[in-house]
């Protein structure tokens, strides 16, 4: 009978942690869109970030029908200069220029290794 609770409680454990996990991840993904909905706008757009210190980062930004490289810092923001349409290269869906891949991807690949 001991050998059944422990089972039982064993098995109890594993669904609420699948369920936390679960939760979690529906959350994750709720807040980031969520945030990418408030964080867009018509005229303003982030078309690529790119990390060059620990807090400093090169952005392109589109601002209306004009592009713009900036330099980002932890308490600054620092104009390159006005870009071109010819100079960049803009995904054709627009947004930001992210690698999609899954969380499924990166474990496949760990797996290989």
């Amino acid at each position: 009978m001991d050998r059944i609770e422990s089972v039982v409680q064993l098995l109890t454990v594993i669904l609420i942690f699948i369920f936390v996990l679960v939760l979690t991840y529906l959350a994750t993904k709720f807040t980031a869109s969520f945030q990418k909905s408030k964080m867009s706008g018509a005229n303003v757009e982030i078309l690529e970030t790119v990390k060059i210190a620990p807090t400093k980062y090169i952005q392109i930004v589109r601002i209306g029908e004009k592009y713009f490289s900036y330099v980002v810092c932890k308490d600054t923001v620092t104009l390159l200069g006005e870009l071109s349409r010819d100079d960049i290269f803009v995904p054709e869906k627009g947004g930001n220029v992210v690698n999609n891949i899954s969380f499924k991807d990166i474990l496949e690949k760990l797996k290989k290794q």
